[in-house]
């Protein structure tokens, strides 16, 4: 039976630990050793010591870099989060204990118009839990970037994480009720010689849904494009063309009237755009636990939990 002693010689040095997350994420020892601030040496003795300790491979060296072997991805799947749950824990150490911060990364327009006009009610329910809130499109790093909870945009393919996926949304045509008086649109070809918006950020663009409704792409040149589905959205409610984007995302201009979908029934896509994603470690939070509840709330039986 193993004694407390034992129990903490069998504890890898966080420097191995670091080592290891880093050149796992990069898929390269130098890049590793930059990010730690040691030399590619260093990194490399502190994996090999690691490696040592446990008694397998972790890694299979090529000329390239190197990659995971199955024992490096689960060991990485295992202790993801850790690293992350240290920091936080020193974080609320030196700073108001009566406080927990919920770090929250979002898509730039799911952050902007679905989630900012919901935080206050967040707050209201959950006075304790300060909110950190970025928005990017980048991908993140749970750990280095002190994230929660990433609430992305894109296919659900992050199988090493614990998704939560937000359903029923649609990719729909809308205008502003101005533009559709003046150009009524009853059919996809319809909007064949129409001004079109072009939100390059979504799922499905506009050839493609020209495509599924047996049409060929417009000649002419879109109107307009956008990097940001808000951009998009407000370029559409200002009459300046016809957008294709999420109803999620468009709720508000939509209940207010504002822009008008086009043939739900006929036109609109089904899609899974939007997902909660964190490492299965989050999933213990309290802080974290209290926000998918809250989530699920929000959004109803749109939400799997």
């Amino acid at each position: 039976m193993p004694t407390p002693s034992d129990a903490v010689f069998n504890l890898p040095p966080l420097k191995a630990i670091q080592a290891f997350e880093q050149t796992a994420r990069f898929g390269n020892v130098a890049r590793a050793a930059e990010q730690l601030n040691l030399t590619p040496s260093a990194v490399s003795h502190q994996l090999a010591n690691l490696e040592a300790l446990i008694g397998r491979q972790l890694f299979l060296r090529n000329a390239r870099g190197v990659t995971l072997t199955p024992v490096g991805e689960q060991y990485l799947a295992e202790i993801s989060g850790i690293l992350h749950s240290f920091a936080v824990a020193t974080e609320r150490a030196s700073s108001d204990v009566s406080l927990d911060c919920l770090r929250l990364h979002a898509s730039p327009s799911f952050g902007f118009m679905w989630l900012m006009p919901r935080i206050e009610s967040f707050r209201q329910s959950h006075p304790d839990i300060q909110i950190n809130l970025s928005c990017s499109y980048e991908s993140l790093h749970f750990s280095r970037d002190k994230i929660d909870v990433d609430i992305r945009h894109g296919q659900p393919n992050w199988p090493t994480l614990e998704v939560r996926s937000v359903r029923n949304e649609h990719l729909a045509v809308m205008a502003s009720p101005a533009l559709l008086a003046r150009r009524p649109v009853h059919e996809a070809a319809d909007l064949l010689g129409s001004p079109l918006i072009l939100s390059e950020a979504t799922l499905i663009n506009w050839p493609q849904w020209f495509a599924m409704h047996g049409l060929s792409r417009p000649d002419s040149p879109y109107s307009l494009s956008f990097d940001r589905s808000y951009m998009s959205m407000e370029a559409a409610r200002l009459g300046l063309g016809f957008a294709l984007e999420s109803t999620l995302l468009a709720r508000a201009f939509i209940e207010r009237g504002e822009l008008v979908v086009v043939e739900p029934q006929r036109l609109s896509v089904p899609i899974s755009a939007h997902h909660l994603v964190f490492p299965k470690a989050h999933a213990g939070f309290p802080r974290v636990k209290r926000f998918l509840e809250w989530m699920k709330t929000e959004l109803g039986g749109d939400f799997s939990y």
